[in-house]
């Protein structure tokens, strides 16, 4: 889970896919992770079409590059309305701190569950990463 992590990181933009209510894939750019109580987290506004994907369809897909290679994550998307995983969450990325603070009813932090990760290259085969 930390290589994926670091490798979210090392991307610094990523890309969430959810399913939105006709069934449709939606995919857009993220930036934000977190390792919290040994999960990895995501964070976005409550008020925002993608958290109200992931609360109705929790399967997402996460993809991103970094350093020549990618990577392809398949999870359930769970939603955790405590306050300490949203702050751990913003204190992990105090650029969202100008948007969003803990409580705040519009902060949403998500953990991956049943993770399936793989990195990979043109000249390796998939490295393989379940969380």
């Amino acid at each position: 889970m930390e290589k994926v992590l670091e490798f979210l990181k090392k991307a610094g933009v990523w890309y969430l896919a959810t399913v939105d209510e006709e069934g449709n894939p939606q995919v857009r750019p993220f930036g934000a992770q977190n390792i919290f109580e040994g999960k990895l987290y995501i964070q976005t506004g409550l008020k925002k079409k993608v958290a109200k994907q992931m609360l109705a369809h929790p399967q997402i897909a996460i993809s991103g590059m970094a350093d020549g290679k990618w990577l392809r994550l398949n999870a359930e998307a769970v939603h955790d309305e405590r306050i300490e995983a949203q702050q751990s969450m913003l204190d992990a990325n105090p650029s969202l701190k100008s948007m969003y603070a803990a409580g705040d009813g519009n902060t949403a932090v998500f953990y991956l569950k049943n993770a399936k990760a793989e990195i990979c290259s043109f000249t390796a085969e998939p490295e393989v990463i379940r969380f």
